[in-house]
């Protein structure tokens, strides 16, 4: 799976869990009487220019997880990359807007709307009447009609992810001329908007087989700003090349190159010049921020002090003794040694000059960050054990401080730390409210009398005492803070991280140690640098080893029926996932405070999912949601109540935590069947609500965005909820100055 994508409506939502990884009242009784709109926590941060600023020409090359697997938006293994391709090469008739809600793309359509509301709703789209195929053939009724039977799931033959909103459809005719088409619906489908995004040709949909395999390696015919020429699987990238049949304004690039990179290897992709806007996680961050300072102190580095001079060991003369021993053994007797020493010398140096150059390429790019439209969030495992009871569900629910929890991932990075206060939207969408209020915040007290209520008592089994650590304070505490790193920069998952906020402003990175509200990778000087880029995680989240633990962490550990109470925390081991360890770390702080023991299990990447998640192999679990526009259709399969299937299984859907409930399922179904926005709106809060007071999932902070793109990238970089407008992305004109207008106008 991509850990990162934004899709106006995925076909199914693709959940995402490394965040270093496509789309989201304060009662129980539903939303206040006042709809207020909410505004997006933060704003995109694409660099926006007016179009006549922006050069002719040039080759954007974008970094992505993968060259995917299908062409095809609608099959199961599409991902993120899917979703970018068919966003630059075909037809949406809406396009989301900054706010995350749908907007009509007038570059495909003039306008639609519903026509009849009884006895059938009907709706009416008028083309834009340039809109054509690249092989010439307008767009029309005949690409809806064959989009609606493959995605109707009437017809078996076709391998669809799923048929929402389509299998509604009763009929799908031209209006009174070629440029209309009249959908009318069996049932009321308030999500209506959601179809025909994107819009493949007939040529696609028309029969199984091009279906199934024509489209899942090449996309012969197209109609946006760009085309696929080219997909390279041997060297990992799509080409994308301007349409020459696009109507619209000009797309200013020549070609954008997808370009699969690892998330670990961009920082060096970036200034090796093989790419030039990668989504990045906060240890690029860290690299790229560095170089900047380093730059405004005439080539400081944390192995070369300010120009080029070996940097002094503050408090010491350490440096002069280091110094003097490695002359003695490069000039003594003892031959090995000698030789031993001037290699070490020769590798520092090698490392120094590839360290320099790294640098003085990444003072070229700079960080854009917003918030993803994706929330990260705690899932409980109701199907047994046990969080099979909901008063244990809501006694964990009460133990978290999600204020803080948002804080660690998002204070040291320069954005909101609110913590997401809905299932089902996130704040700047028509249907966000906060409706945590169902359950309520933290209150220990209160998390313990849940425990008893449910048979929890102290009196389980009593942990081996562990190993009393050096002293938290004093030159101790911080010898402890340097060595948890560990010799070889790779850290320890328990160990201490130090932090930097990333501003800009100059100031020393050492300044910005253990604030315990942020994450991950962040800046002190020397090597200790580059361990905790290695380690990741947040500064505070793990305590200089020999910390003491608060006086009441201790506890007996409660038990039911001689059974101490556990829960087994599972997350991902793989070199993106920092920052989930680090919440998890605090997550487990906070339970033990309440008598809750986790034990933490830590799996591979490609298992975590697929083996532990999905199949239910867990109690407690760390993974992300995208948020979307349409949440009454695109939501449901997340929170529907888990039903048997004939074989006697559990057929659970989208639903990981196998925590529902027939209310939530009814309000679901009454939200989709109102073409009363505002009705609809309510149903859906009321069903957030309810789905806050069965504590299966924790919504946490919504995802950071960071992207890195090279400064003079234009109209590209962390778009947050907006759909990109890739005939705008570009290169900055030499002399141009961004505009305060962006729209040219």
């Amino acid at each position: 799976m991509s850990h990162n994508g934004v899709a106006l409506r995925a076909v199914t939502r693709s959940v995402v869990f490394l965040t270093a990884g496509a789309l989201a009242v304060t009662a129980l009784s539903g939303c206040s009487s006042e709809d207020k709109s909410s505004k997006p926590l933060a704003e995109q941060d694409i660099a926006p220019v007016a179009r006549d600023q922006v050069a002719d020409g040039g080759t954007l090359h974008w970094a992505v997880d993968t060259v995917p697997e299908t062409l095809n938006t609608f099959q199961a293994d599409a991902d993120a990359t899917t979703t970018t391709v068919a966003q630059a090469v075909l037809p949406s008739m809406y396009r989301l807007d900054a706010n995350g809600r749908p907007q009509v793309d007038p570059a495909y359509l003039e306008s639609a709307k519903v026509v009849e509301t009884g006895p059938k709703q009907v709706v009416l789209y008028k083309l834009n009447q340039q809109a054509v195929w690249s092989d010439g053939r307008e767009i029309g009724a005949a690409d809806f009609a064959a989009q609606w039977r493959a995605l109707s799931g009437k017809d078996s033959a076709y391998w669809t992810a799923r048929n929402a909103g389509y299998e509604r459809i009763e009929k799908i005719e031209r209006g009174d001329n070629d440029l209309e088409v009249k959908v009318t619906f069996a049932r009321p489908y308030a999500d209506w908007r959601s179809l025909f995004s994107p819009l493949y040709p007939k040529d696609v949909m028309g029969t199984p087989d091009s279906f199934n395999d024509s489209a899942r390696k090449k996309l012969k015919v197209t109609a946006g700003p760009f085309q696929v020429k080219k997909v390279d699987r041997k060297d990992d990238e799509i080409t994308l090349v301007r349409n020459p049949r696009w109507w619209g304004h000009p797309a200013k690039l020549n070609e954008i190159v997808l370009r699969a990179v690892p998330r670990d290897k961009r920082a060096t992709a970036l200034a090796a010049g093989t790419i030039e806007l990668a989504e990045v996680d906060p240890e690029a961050l860290g690299r790229i921020s560095l170089a900047a300072r380093a730059g405004a102190t005439s080539g400081a580095s944390p192995v070369a002090g300010p120009g080029g001079r070996p940097a002094h060991r503050s408090g010491s003369n350490l440096e002069a003794a280091d110094a003097l021993r490695s002359w003695a053994l490069a000039h003594g007797d003892d031959e090995e040694a000698a030789d031993d020493e001037l290699s070490a010398r020769q590798k520092k140096r090698r490392a120094l000059v590839a360290y320099e150059r790294e640098q003085a390429a990444l003072k070229g790019f700079e960080i854009r960050r917003s918030l993803e439209p994706a929330y990260t969030q705690l899932a409980l495992n109701g199907a047994s054990g046990p969080l099979a009871d909901e008063r244990v569900r809501r006694a964990v629910a009460r133990a978290l401080d999600r204020k803080a929890l948002a804080g660690v991932v998002l204070s040291p990075l320069g954005l909101p730390a609110v913590p997401v206060g809905s299932h089902l939207a996130l704040s700047g969408q028509d249907a966000y409210a906060d409706n945590s209020g169902a359950l309520g915040g933290q209150d220990a007290k209160e998390a313990r009398a849940l425990l008893a209520d449910a048979g929890w008592v102290p009196g389980g089994p009593v942990e081996k005492e562990k190993k009393k650590g050096e002293k938290a304070a004093g030159t101790e505490g911080k010898k402890a803070a340097r060595d948890s790193a560990g010799e070889d920069g790779e850290g320890d998952d328990g160990s201490y991280t130090v932090g930097e906020d990333d501003k800009g402003d100059g100031q020393d990175p050492k300044d910005h140690r253990g604030s315990g509200d942020g994450p991950r990778h962040l800046a002190q000087d020397g090597k200790q640098y580059a361990n905790k880029l290695k380690q990741g995680g947040a500064p505070g989240a793990y305590a200089p080893k020999g910390t003491a633990a608060p006086a009441d962490a201790a506890k007996k550990a409660l038990a039911k029926d001689g059974k101490a109470l556990a829960l087994r925390f599972v997350l991902p081991s793989g070199p993106g996932s920092q920052t989930l360890r680090a919440v998890a770390g605090r997550i487990s702080s906070m339970l033990e405070k309440v008598g809750i023991r986790t034990e933490i299990s830590k799996v591979s990447d490609e298992s975590y999912f697929k083996d532990h998640i999905a199949s239910g192999q867990y109690d407690l679990a760390l993974y992300s949601w995208p948020a979307s526009a349409f949440p009454a259709t695109d939501a449901r399969p997340i929170f529907a109540k888990p039903v048997p299937a004939a074989d006697g299984s559990l057929n659970v859907e989208q639903n990981y935590t196998r925590v529902g409930t027939d209310q939530v399922d009814q309000l679901f179904d009454q939200a989709l069947g109102t073409l009363d926005a505002g009705k609809s709106r309510s149903l859906i809060r009321k069903a957030d609500a309810r789905i806050w007071a069965a504590a299966g999932s924790i919504p946490l902070y919504q995802r950071p965005q960071l992207t890195a793109v090279k400064k003079d990238v234009v109209n590209a970089g962390s778009f947050g909820f907006q759909t990109p407008v890739y005939e705008d992305m570009g290169f900055l004109k030499k002399g141009a100055k961004p505009s305060a207008d962006p729209t040219g106008h």
